[in-house]
Order: structure tokens, then sequence, then C-alpha cells
């Protein structure tokens, strides 16, 4: 299974959808918060495209989108498909 990285703030309740989902279907993550920590945020913003919204969720290197994207994916059946090694 690829690696799941989630990037997060504390308040965010897109992030906690998101890791609600992962969660249930019992996919492992790697969280990231960037709360107030704007090297992250900025981190992230360039691995995700320019992106700045949070959650942005990557599976290995592929970016994969926010929460919707998760979401949609998982509407597609294609969620666990793009996990697979």
């Amino acid at each position: 299974m690829k690696k799941v990285t989630i990037y997060t703030t504390q308040t965010c309740p897109y992030c906690h959808a998101a890791k609600d989902l992962l969660s249930q279907k019992k996919i492992a993550y790697d969280e990231i918060d960037v709360s107030g920590n704007s090297d992250l945020r900025g981190q992230m913003s360039q691995k995700a495209d320019g992106r700045t919204s949070v959650p942005q969720i990557f599976f290995g290197e592929t970016h994969i989108g926010g929460c919707d994207d998760l979401y949609e994916l998982e509407h597609q059946g294609r969620l666990d498909s793009l996990l697979a090694d």
C-alpha cells in the first residue's frame, strides 16, 4: 500500500472528515499539522501545485487533492486501487 500523507490544521472540519474516511477504511496515514507554521504550509503548497487550503492529501508522491477529491475517489470506487502498490 502506498504511503498516505495528509496536511491538516487542528480546526479544519474537512481535515477531520478526510481523516475519518481514511480511518473507516483502515488506511494508515501520516498527518502533518501546518497550524501556525508558515514554513510547513509553504512546503505543502509547493508540493500541492500552489494550493494553500487544507487538507492536502498525497498517496506516495501523487497529489490527490483535498477532502472532496478523496470522497469522490471513494464514490467512484477508485480509492482502493490508487492505494495499491
